[in-house]
C-alpha cells in the first residue's frame, strides 16, 4: 500500500515541481483559497494566538496577518515540492542569506555549528547553505513511516550536498563527527512546541509564558 500511495503520488510532485515560479505561485494562491477559506485549517488556533500575543492591534489588522500567515504556510509547503527540481542558480536567486558572514566567522573557530530553525521562509530551501559555507551541512529529521516518502524526503533534502541525519542518530551521529575531527553545520527543525511532561524551561515570548527547547543547546554545551 505505500508504494502504491507513492506511485501515485510521485508523479503528481514531480509535474508540480517542474511548474514555472508565476504558475507554481497560482497553484499555492488556489490551496491557501482551499485552505483557509473552505476547509479553515486551524484558522480559530491562530486567531486565539495572535489575539494572545498581539492585543494591541485591532482585529482587521490582525486578520491581515493572519491572512498572510496561511499564504505563506501554503508557499512553504509547495516550495519542499519544488526543491526536487530547482536548479542551484535559481535557489540562490530565491533564497537570500541575510549576514551569512556571522556563520562565516563561527566557522574560523573551528567549532561545529548548531541552529535552531523556526518556520519562517523554507526548510527544504535553506540546504543551498551548503555553498556559502565550508563546514559540511547537515540537516536533522524526524523520520516519515512512508519509507518511500521518506527516502523522497531524504533525497530532497540532499541535493545540494547536505546530510540528513534522523534525530534520534543526532546525538551519536555529531559525536562520530567531533572523534573524526568533522566539523558541521547542524539544521535543527524547532517550530514545534515541547512536550508539556518533559519540559524543564520556561521564559516569555510575546509576553506569554512557553515552554522552551533545550536541548540543542544542551547538546551544544557537551559537544
Amino acid at each position: 500500500m505505500q508504494f502504491i500511495l507513492y506511485i501515485i503520488a510521485y508523479p503528481f510532485l514531480w509535474c508540480v515541481s517542474m511548474l514555472p515560479f508565476p504558475v507554481f505561485y497560482l497553484l499555492s494562491d488556489c490551496i491557501y483559497f482551499i485552505v483557509y477559506h473552505v476547509i479553515g485549517y486551524r484558522k480559530k488556533t491562530v486567531r486565539k494566538n495572535l489575539a494572545d500575543t498581539l492585543p494591541h492591534l485591532s482585529e482587521q489588522e490582525r486578520r491581515r496577518i493572519e491572512r498572510k500567515f496561511f499564504q505563506h504556510m501554503c508557499d512553504m509547503f509547495l516550495e519542499m515540492v519544488k526543491t526536487m527540481t530547482i536548479s542551484e542558480a535559481e535557489m540562490k536567486k530565491r533564497f537570500v542569506f541575510t549576514n551569512i558572514e556571522l556563520v562565516q566567522e563561527m566557522e574560523k573557530k573551528n567549532k561545529s555549528i548548531i541552529m535552531m530553525c523556526a518556520h519562517y521562509a523554507s526548510w527544504e530551501w535553506l540546504i543551498i547553505i551548503d555553498k556559502y559555507i565550508n563546514f559540511r551541512t547537515f540537516a536533522v529529521y524526524k523520520k516519515i513511516q512512508n519509507k518511500y516518502f521518506d527516502k523522497l524526503i531524504r533525497d530532497i533534502r540532499s541535493r545540494f550536498n547536505s546530510t540528513v541525519i534522523e534525530a534520534k542518530e543526532t546525538v551519536d551521529g555529531i559525536r562520530r563527527n567531533e572523534i573524526n575531527n568533522v566539523k558541521g553545520f547542524y539544521g535543527f527543525a524547532s517550530d514545534q512546541s515541547p512536550q508539556l511532561h518533559r519540559t524543564n524551561y520556561f521564559d516569555t515570548f510575546m509576553g506569554i509564558n512557553v515552554p522552551v527547547f533545550t536541548g540543542a543547546e544542551m547538546l551544544a554545551k557537551k559537544l
